[in-house]
Parts: structure tokens; sequence; C-alpha cells
């Protein structure tokens, strides 16, 4: 497949600047790829679409401030930093992006905080933006941590213009995020309240957690006609065996696996043994999953709506079939739809 193949015209109005005002009331498209159907509901309807004993996989990824606004030495001239990754703990090194990326020489010192409370110095040219920031800091790690921490904002995606606020904060952030280390949400994990979980769990539905630090890798254009050509960003993942087991065990039941986020399938998919069996795994993926491919584990998916172009949009047409996905997106912009990070969700059966 190409990737002219995934354009679509996306009014810039439907990307959702603001989530819905409750996590649960935001439109749900239900596709069934045996008949073809189409349906519009709310995302609370998801309820009914699973019975006892069926079991959704989440990613307990947990969204870390990594946005922070720094002056460069001499000049004051504002830059952001960009947190991507700890590098190393104890010489507290971590790769971060650079804005205005022009203006950053290797040997600068960055001031952050009202009172300079935190200085970096620029160590490695990483990319063209990345760079590698050491950060000048006496005191134990927890100390610097806390500061780190203290001094950044909520990564939004850069498509959303305004400032972060402070709704955002819990709001860019699934009730069940536990493992820190991403610098974007698992967006359609966003949809679900402490109370929608509660439901689903009285009615026997079973979790499997599992952690893929989203990285913007994920978002990274894909600059390449020929999508065999191109490479995907590694992310950290973990599969634990206790996930594992509640997924193999529904398997045998025969009961349904729904997998919420192509974050959560891109981890279970990088996990599978060679009897279609979900295997426990800790460390790196770089899994690229675009049409035709075949899946091993999931039934069905949970996912929102994607750019055009995306590498998401490749998975998703990639499990839900690509004609149909692509007239399920033409009858979304119809219907206004929100996409991107803070829109609707697509359940596909």
């Amino acid at each position: 497949m190409k990737l002219s193949q995934f354009k679509f015209n996306l009014p810039k109005e439907l990307l959702a600047e603001y989530p819905a005002k409750n996590r649960e009331d935001a439109k749900l498209m239900v596709v069934n790829r045996k008949t073809g159907k189409i349906e519009h509901k709310k995302f609370k309807d998801i309820i009914n679409y699973f019975a006892d004993g069926d079991v959704m996989v989440l990613n307990n990824t947990k969204v870390f401030p990594a946005r922070m606004y720094g002056n460069k030495e001499k000049t004051g001239a504002k830059i952001e930093v960009f947190l991507l990754r700890e590098l190393n703990r104890e010489s507290r090194l971590w790769d971060v992006l650079v804005d205005p990326a022009r203006k950053i020489r290797i040997g600068n010192k960055l001031y952050f905080g009202e009172n300079d409370n935190l200085v970096a110095e620029v160590i490695d040219n990483t990319t063209s933006r990345g760079r590698t920031l050491r950060f000048l800091f006496d005191g134990p790690y927890e100390d610097f941590k806390t500061t780190l921490l203290s001094l950044g904002q909520t990564p939004l995606p850069k498509y959303i213009k305004r400032k972060a606020e402070e709704s955002d904060i819990t709001r860019y952030q699934t009730v069940f995020a536990k493992n820190e280390g991403a610098v974007a949400a698992p967006t359609a994990g966003l949809h679900f309240s402490r109370e929608l979980l509660k439901r689903l769990e009285i009615k026997g539905i079973n979790f499997a957690e599992v952690t893929l630090h989203v990285g913007l890798g994920t978002f990274r254009p894909v600059e390449v006609e020929d999508l065999t050509k191109h490479k995907m960003d590694s992310e950290e993942m973990e599969v634990p065996v206790s996930a594992a087991n509640i997924v193999n065990k529904a398997k045998a039941n025969k009961k349904k696996v729904c997998v919420v986020g192509t974050t959560s399938m891109r981890a279970i998919e990088t996990c599978v043994s060679a009897n279609a069996q979900l295997k426990e795994f800790k460390g790196w993926t770089n899994k690229f999953i675009f049409p035709p491919y075949d899946f091993s584990i999931a039934d069905c998916m949970i996912t929102n709506f994607h750019m055009p172009e995306s590498t998401l949009l490749m998975m998703v047409t990639a499990f839900g079939g690509y004609d149909l996905i692509m007239k399920a997106y033409k009858e979304a912009v119809k219907e206004k739809y929100r996409f991107y990070t803070y829109g609707d969700a697509m359940l596909i059966l």
C-alpha cells in the first residue's frame, strides 16, 4: 500500500481542541467488519457490546509533564524543551527536542524556573531538532525529578493551539494511568471514566494491563510513498505475565479480546508466540502495522479518529479493512465526529 492511499479531506474545525465534558459522553462509531454496518452511539454504550469473561487490554502508561520553557544564557532567548526520555539517571542526561533548534549549539546553557533554579547544558546534537541535555543539579535524584516535573507542562499535541490548562492535567491522562514514561496520552483510553470501568467490571469484563510509553515516533509523519520503507521509532514497553495469562485464558474460552488503542495493539502484536499466544515481554518495539497484516490476538478494537496519512490510521485500516474504514472516516467527517487526541471514538467489531 502507498502513503497517498491514506489521504482524506479533514476540515480543520473537526480537530478537537477540548475533550468532551464527561469522558464517556464522547461519540462512538461502531463498525462491524462482518456486516459492514456502521452505527452511531455514545461511548458509554460500549458496555452493550461485551459479555462476562471478555477482556479489554489497556495501556497503563502515564504521561509526564514533558514540555518545559527555558532561557538561553547571555541572550535570554526563550527556548522550548520537550523531554523525550531519560538516558542516564546518575548523569542527569536526557534526550530532548528543542525549538527553535537553530539557536542551540553544543556547550550552550539553558536556565529554567523563575529563579533559574535548574540549569542544563547541551552536550550533543542527536538530530536536526534533537539534543542531549545534562541537567546540572546538586542534590539527590528524587529532588531533581521533583524540580524537573514541577517546571514541566502537560505536553498537549501541537495541533492544539491553546495553552495547557489545569483541567488538562487530569483529562490528558487515562484514569488507569500508573507507569510514568509517556510524552503523549494513549488516547482511546481517555474515554473511560472510573464509573464506566466499574460497570464493565460488574458485568464480568476482565482487564489486562500492558505498558507502552508513547513517544513522538508514533506521530512522526510518514515521508515515503512506499510504506515498507518507513521506520518507526522504538518505544519502551512491557507485557507482564499477568496480562498474558488473562488474554490467553479468554482466547482459550472463546471470549472476546478487545484492544483499547493502537498503542496496546502494537504492544501485544510485538509479543505473539508461534502458536498465537500472548507472551510476557519487557523491552522495546518499533513494530509498524499497515495493510495487509494478520492480527493474532484481538477480536475487536477501540480507537480514536486519526489524522490523514498517519501510521495510526494505517494500523486501523489493517484491522478493520481498508475500504470499510475509509468509508467510515468519510461518514465521520459528514457526521462531524471530532478527530485526534481529544476527539471521539470508534469500536471495530
